[in-house]
């Protein structure tokens, strides 16, 4: 029995060997490479460009407060080396506010921001707001916006920006996705990709 324990030790060794190569080296390997050339956009983040620099990502937010953008969703997230302090949009601290219905912190920031809307979008008050323009959602960084919390915004911008509301609300419409699977979800459209637009001057 004590014989054969070297060999059986250069057993274990070489499959272990075997398994580090093929599960830590080939599958990777082979799994990018296929994703490079099937889904390049998606594996390499969906990186959004403008005259060859990054400006973003598709599946992250930004934040955007001046009135002649489209205003993306509440983030709840905060400074990874200060919790207590807020830092909207941040994906290195990505993650919800946590607060229930009931939670009356989040009930009352929800009116505050509702009221906030209405104001900014010359809307009369008690006019109803859509939900995600109020709430925040799990991960902080949501790009998107329904359809109705874009189209709410639509003179808003379109006073700030000069323009025709008519052709901003063409340019929503154009870029309003539907749902997944046709099935899952709110038609919804990209922040930065309607705001991106407004600056290329697609709506003039």
């Amino acid at each position: 029995m004590l014989a054969s324990i070297p060999s059986e030790l250069l057993r274990a060794l070489r499959l272990t060997l075997v398994v580090a190569v093929v599960t830590g080296l080939v599958y990777p390997l082979v799994v990018t490479g296929i994703s490079q050339v099937a889904f390049h956009d998606q594996a390499n983040g969906s990186l959004v460009t403008r005259n060859g620099q990054t400006v973003g990502s598709r599946l992250i937010g930004q934040q955007f407060t001046k009135p002649e953008y489209f205003h993306g969703r509440v983030s709840a997230t905060v400074d990874p080396n200060n919790p207590s302090k807020a830092s909207p949009y941040n994906a290195a601290n990505s993650g919800g506010s946590n607060y229930g219905p009931s939670n009356q912190a989040l009930i009352d920031r929800v009116k505050k921001d509702a009221q906030s809307t209405r104001q900014e979008n010359g809307l009369p008050s008690g006019t109803q707001v859509p939900v995600d323009l109020v709430t925040a959602d799990f991960s902080g960084v949501d790009p998107d916006i329904t359809e109705a919390a874009a189209l709410i915004q639509v003179n808003r911008v379109a006073s700030a920006r000069s323009l025709d509301s008519t052709k901003v609300r063409s340019l929503i419409e154009s870029h309003v996705q539907g749902r997944i699977l046709g099935i899952f979800g709110e038609p919804h459209v990209n922040v930065l990709d309607v705001n991106m637009a407004l600056d290329s001057g697609e709506a003039r």
